[in-house]
């Protein structure tokens, strides 16, 4: 650490534990010699890592009362040592409690027996608590009475609180450091050459960690043990401490800590396909295993936390290293001490390495990463391939964990004494370090000496394995080779207490989102003033004026429609009352008062500024009157404006609604006459303003045109209108990307995930834009989401199918049954035909292509939602099966099938995994081209092309093509269409755009039979109302009239436009059928009557009836809607001229 993360200047820290209590104590009676009564005197013991803190006074335990032990012992905390709370953080202190057993006669010293030990873990201070409680469960020590309580009984506890002054953290500390926790789990499915008989090892792995900006240090984990299968050892999932210190037994292992039980979909390791599942569980299950189970946490300061990330972001790949150890020599015997310690010291073997991919950790908000990583033969070319470091630290590491497996060795046997003691200090004072993560963190080979030479053996042993590479052959590591034989695999976890990379929250992103596009109330606000005053009091006094002759006609119109003699006064002042006393009856007339109140007040406040009671009444008096005059006045102005003698007509309801304008718009933008497209979008945006989606669909229509200016407003008016409109923060993302945006398109695509966690376009979105601006981590992650998303949707659809298909058995089964009871032909023949239709894959729709990802997007989402309830469930079946023996793990997993109970005789078979009907980019590539995003269409394209589940298949290839009809390039979408159709040749689809191609290039005769080819299928392709109105005109340039009115009619029945009668209209009228074609005519009018071309038909057709006036008026129509067709005025003029009328300059 630098001078600005810990300053030199603070003093040491005193870190205070205190022990308060001590309960349960009292050994069972005659089960420790020498302890008379149940009177039990302790002490106890504080030790930190190799340094004892102190001991407490002798205390004496009553039963069934807690002893008051009130011992207090202090570790200074000095900060002039950089990786202080580094150490703090992993290193428990260990409390011993020791009985004082009572003197014997003629005894000169007092006995002690060991009871138990407990550790106290100081990871809060080091997140920044300054007190701590802890309820600690006393572990007995082998040999302790404490071993003989029963299993029910009261469990020996201690109370204990950890506290300093200060926090150990300053401000800079608590905000940028990082505490990084390191699991190392187990190495399954080792080389074939270890057994559990013979001569026993060792088992060591290690990690480099940035303990400061500059350098890393090497973190070992040395206590690998070799372990049997499941059923002969069952695996204890309690992590150990990294550093237990003089902790035994039960206490070396961290309180309340486990590893935890994920599904493997969840993991973010390798070993994930379905061949790898089977493999894990016969590895995890059957073979043998190297048994760590250990964390070790790292104190990372800001400088270090910055590294870390650096080079994660440099390189994503971590080493992590195994290697194979010789038993230390206390565990050997005392013979030939001196041979193996020169033989063993550093002297490794098995040497491999995984590479763990840390790029996980720089998603936003990722602070966990855990996963099975494959174990490779280490070799230094392997080590800087991947990793980029020259060289690894199996010789350091090796060093380390050969100390520290001599410590842990020998601590339980008699210290050796003479030489080996004294070269052990010697290191120890040359590592400069008096407490023991000098040991585990800075070990620096020590040269000479009895073992100074097994380095250079080791050195050598390596070497051997990579010495290959600078005669440029390729390294060879023979026994590393085993791991990758054996498919061998290491389970790790790491995680950190703030994520590298702060996530976004949905909160800021949308507040975000606000600043950028204010959001807009559906209601305009109201803007008060004193002319604002009046014009309300106007527009109430005309409701209220309509309302009271609604009631007058309901209770008068019919007497006065029958009387047909003069009104007298008699019965128009009856009438009045008569009116008068149902208002007062019904509660009319004080609803019509309350609702002219408010716009009074109004005015009272507004215009006269009264806002205050009043103090004198003669004044209250005179303002009534003023005011009542002018309320008056104004009345008889709101009168007057509002009522008139005759009833006005009503606004007739348009005809066409805002789907049908939609459908206009599309088809005047296919047949390329943008300014009738725009005409229809405003249309519908001037119907309702308040509709984000009219906003949506102009500004796609914009984007396709290519005004980025006008399409950005549209998606601003969209988002402002709904600030969750998923589409619209989509593509407004996209027009900022276009622009050069780059940090407010961030904003947007994130706010869309935000929005919709479980939308796969909108994370696939996400991804594309990371490759756009060269982020490889973000997008990764993005794809990955996606990813999970489509197989989480691809598997809660194919249970819906198969709930679906044995509830249609079961209702199928019951008719039959129902049919052997009772004699019942109504629904009985129609239930068996039922059932083989629902295995067999249903035909597609007329009116859905079968290759279209939107079709099922409805599906996909409704079973998610019913499946939603039940997966939890599954999950939990999934994860607690993975420690199951083969048999019982196969029953396990069939449990949450649904199945008849009847059917218990099949035998149970593992359903396989469903598969998305299409990948991620393939799904985004059809909204893309729907709305025109064509940048971001060509880059998920890419994407589809090297995707796993895509490639050149049929479905890129007609996609690739719409694409290149939007951007006008037809050479590029008819060979993309002949490689299509290679692939499917009978795909509608393809031979629809194929004809689009043709027509566009002028090439009739091939459009045409593209075309017939296409309505030909039994299955409709996408967009088939263009294909009939081409085909349709196609027809009437060829004089196929009686074809092109069939044509047009198929496609006026399937979305009538003006469009589709204007062309039958032409073809019956050129066939002679003029009724038909002026009905024709007629109907295109109603849906556009803007056609100059439909008025200059119908000016014909009453050419050719005689009808001279109607012929005048249409032909007027036509010319002032500027006809622009040529041949046709041509046609009608020398119509006019062979009738002798229809043009009113004859």
């Amino acid at each position: 650490m630098t001078e600005v993360d810990v300053p030199q200047t603070r003093p040491p820290e005193p870190l205070s534990i205190h022990i308060v209590k001590a309960s349960n104590l009292r050994p069972s009676s005659g089960t420790s010699k020498g302890t008379k009564g149940d009177n039990v005197q302790i002490t106890v013991k504080v030790e930190f890592g190799e340094k004892v803190l102190g001991e407490s006074p002798k205390v004496d335990c009553v039963p069934d009362t807690p002893a008051e032990i009130d011992y207090t012992a202090t570790l200074n905390c000095s900060f002039e040592d950089p990786l202080v709370l580094d150490e703090i953080s992993y290193k428990p202190v260990v409390l011993t409690v020791t009985e004082v057993l009572p003197k014997e006669k003629k005894q000169k010293e007092e006995k002690t027996a060991q009871l138990g030990q407990c550790t106290v873990d100081l990871l809060p201070l080091v997140k920044g608590a300054t007190k701590h409680h802890y309820n600690l469960v006393i572990n007995p020590l082998p040999g302790s009475p404490l071993e003989t309580i029963p299993p029910e009984g009261p469990k020996p506890e201690m109370e204990v609180v950890i506290s300093v002054q200060e926090s150990l953290l300053e401000g800079t500390q608590i905000d940028q450091g990082n505490l990084m926790t390191l699991t190392i789990e187990s190495l399954y499915s080792p080389p074939e050459s270890w057994t559990m008989t013979g001569s026993q090892y060792a088992y060591a792995a290690a990690l480099p960690i940035p303990m400061s900006a500059d350098k890393e240090t090497p973190v070992v984990f040395a206590n690998g043990a070799l372990k049997p299968s499941i059923d002969k050892e069952p695996p204890n999932r309690q992590k150990k401490w990294a550093v237990p210190g003089s902790a035994q037994g039960n206490s070396i292992y961290i309180p309340e800590s486990f590893l935890p039980p994920d599904n493997i979909d969840d993991e973010d390791g390798e070993f994930k396909s379905k061949d790898d599942r089977e493999h894990r569980h016969t590895a995890e299950t059957e073979k043998l295993r190297v048994t760590w189970n250990t964390e070790r946490r790292c104190y990372l300061d800001s400088l270090a936390t910055k590294s870390f990330q650096d080079k994660i972001a440099k390189c994503r790949y971590w080493p992590v290293e195994v290697m194979r150890l010789p038993q230390p020599a206390a565990a050997k015997g005392k013979k030939d001490t001196k041979t193996h310690k020169e033989d063993d010291e550093g002297s490794i073997s098995y040497h491999g390495v995984a590479f763990v991919n840390l790029a996980p950790l720089l998603y936003p908000g990722v602070k966990r990463i855990r996963g099975a990583y494959k174990v490779h033969a280490y070799t230094d070319h392997a080590m800087h391939e991947k990793t980029k470091r020259k060289t690894g630290f199996g010789e350091e590491a090796g060093k380390i964990a050969f100390n520290i497996l001599n410590r842990n060795s020998a601590s339980p046997f008699p210290k050796k004494a003479g030489k080996e003691g004294g070269e052990k200090k010697e290191k120890e004072v040359k590592k400069g370090r008096s407490m023991s993560i000098a040991q585990h963190q800075q070990a620096n080979p020590t040269p000479g000496g009895p073992g100074g030479q097994a380095p250079t053996e080791a050195s050598q042993t390596i070497k051997s394995d990579t010495g290959s590479e600078m005669e440029g052959q390729p390294p060879v590591n023979v026994e590393g080779q085993q791991y990758v034989d054996a498919k061998a695999y290491v389970m790790l976890e790491i995680s950190l207490t703030r994520p590298l990379i702060p996530k976004r929250p949905p909160e800021e992103l949308a507040r975000r989102v606000a600043e950028y596009i204010p959001p807009r109330p559906l209601f305009p606000k109201r803007t008060d003033g004193a002319q604002r005053a009046v014009e309300d009091f106007h527009n109430q006094v005309g409701s209220v004026a309509n309302l009271i002759l609604d009631e007058f006609r309901d209770q008068f119109g019919d007497l006065l429609k029958v009387d047909d003699e003069p009104q007298t006064v008699e019965a128009m002042e009856s009438r009045r009352q008569k009116l008068i006393y149902e208002l007062n009856s019904s509660g009319k007339y004080f609803a019509f008062k309350e609702q002219l109140k408010y716009a009074v007040v109004k005015i009272v406040r507004e215009k006269y500024l009264k806002t205050s009671a009043f103090e004198d009444r003669q004044e209250l008096q005179t303002f009534l009157s003023e005011l009542y005059v002018y309320l008056i006045d104004q009345m008889h102005v709101a009168l007057g404006k509002f009522l008139a003698l005759e009833d006005q007509a009503p606004i007739p309801k348009p005809l066409t609604d805002s789907a049908q304008l939609k459908h206009f718009a599309r088809e005047a933008e296919v047949n390329g006459n943008y300014e009738l497209a725009t005409k229809y979008y405003q249309e519908r945006i001037a119907r309702n303003r308040n509709d984000p989606s009219h906003w949506f669909d102009y500004g796609t229509f914009c984007l396709y045109i290519n005004d980025i200016t006008k399409a950005e407003e549209c998606f601003k008016e969209c988002i402002a209108i709904d600030q969750k409109h998923l589409q619209g923060l989509l593509l407004y993302g996209v027009v900022c990307t276009l622009s050069e945006r780059n940090e407010a398109a961030e904003t947007f695509f994130e706010a869309a995930t935000c929005v919709d966690p479980k939308s796969i376009l909108a994370w696939t979105m996400l991804g594309l834009f990371y490759d756009a601006v060269n982020n490889e981590i973000g997008a990764e992650m993005a794809y990955l989401e996606a990813n999970k998303l489509n197989q989480a949707a691809a598997v809660a659809e194919a249970k819906a199918l198969r709930e679906d298909d044995v509830t249609k058995e079961r209702l199928a089964r019951g008719e039959h049954e129902s049919e052997d009871k009772e004699v019942d032909h109504d629904q009985g023949g129609l239930a068996p035909p039922s059932v083989p239709d629902i295995k067999q894959p249903s035909p597609p729709s007329s009116d859905k292509p079968p290759t279209s990802a939107r079709s099922g997007k409805g599906s996909v989402s409704d079973t998610r939602r019913m499946s939603a309830s039940k997966r939890s469930g599954s999950k939990i079946k999934t994860e607690s099966s993975t420690s199951r023996p083969g048999s019982h793990y196969k029953m396990g997993s069939q449990r949450g099938t649904p199945q008849p109970a009847e059917e218990t005789e099949e035998p149970p078979i593992r359903e396989p995994t469903p598969v998305p009907r299409c990948s991620i980019y393939m799904q985004t590539i059809e909204w893309l081209i729907e709305v025109k995003a064509v940048p971001f269409t060509e880059r998920a394209l890419a994407h589809e092309l090297l995707s796993p589940m895509g490639g050149p298949t049929s479905g890129y290839h007609i996609n690739y093509a719409r694409l290149k009809l939007q951007k006008k390039e037809y050479k590029e979408a008819e060979n993309s269409l002949d490689e299509a159709l290679q692939f499917d040749y009978q795909n509608p689809d393809a031979w629809a755009l194929m004809g689009h191609v043709k027509y566009m290039t002028n090439d009739v005769e091939a459009s045409r039979d593209c075309y017939e080819r296409t309505i030909s299928f039994t299955s409709d392709a996408a967009e088939m109302h263009s294909i009939y109105l081409r085909l349709a005109s196609i027809y009437l340039q060829e004089e196929k009239f009686s074809n092109a009115k069939n044509t047009f009619l198929m496609a006026c029945k399937r979305s009538p436009s003006c469009v589709s009668w204007l062309g039958v209209g032409i073809a019956c009228y050129r066939l002679g059928e003029l009724a038909e074609s002026e009905d024709a005519l007629s109907e295109a009018n109603i849906l556009n009557n803007t056609d100059p071309e439909v008025w200059g038909y119908l000016s014909l057709v009453c050419l050719k009836t005689g009808r001279q006036l109607e012929a005048e008026q249409a032909y007027k129509y036509a010319l002032k809607l500027n006809l622009s067709d040529y041949d046709l005025l041509t046609e009608i003029q020398h119509v006019q001229q062979d009738v002798g009328f229809g043009n009113p300059e004859f």
